[in-house]
């Protein structure tokens, strides 16, 4: 996590939107929505990332995390509170701006990884919905 410096873009608005379930932060001139399961999976904390390269923990089965609520950490981050317990992600103001940014090749990625881990978002135990395959028009016999 960097430090505040001249440089650093610093939120105007945070929202939650709990119906939708997304984070919704505003830097003068953007605006964000990362989804409570994005956030998880991205958590910036120890226990996901690990201590070092090739240490993280691929994040699986967060499709249905809620965010609880949100505390601040001094004037340089926000600590998200997980229905699945997690607490331990601070997410600095250069990180959200970062996730942002980034989102979308960001979970690209991640979709990736899980497909070659053989992993789902679902969480264990929860059947992911059925896809319905879309067939072709009525065949005459």
């Amino acid at each position: 996590m960097a430090g505040l410096d001249a440089s650093t873009r610093i939120p105007t608005e945070i929202k939650l939107h709990q119906k939708s379930r997304l984070l919704e932060v505003r830097f003068d001139g953007e605006s964000f929505q990362l989804s409570y399961e994005f956030l998880r999976v991205f958590t910036p904390s120890a226990e996901a990332r690990g201590h070092g390269p090739g240490q993280e923990v691929l994040q699986v089965g967060k499709r249905d995390v809620d965010i609880e609520r949100v505390e601040s950490v001094g004037n340089y981050a926000i600590r998200p509170i997980f229905s699945d317990g997690h607490d331990s992600g601070l997410y600095s103001w250069d990180l959200l701006y970062n996730l942002g940014r980034n989102r979308d090749a960001l979970w690209q990625a991640y979709l990736d990884r899980l497909q070659d881990a053989g992993a789902s978002r679902d969480a264990q135990g929860q059947a992911a919905p059925l896809a319905v395959k879309a067939h072709g028009g009525c065949r005459k016999s």
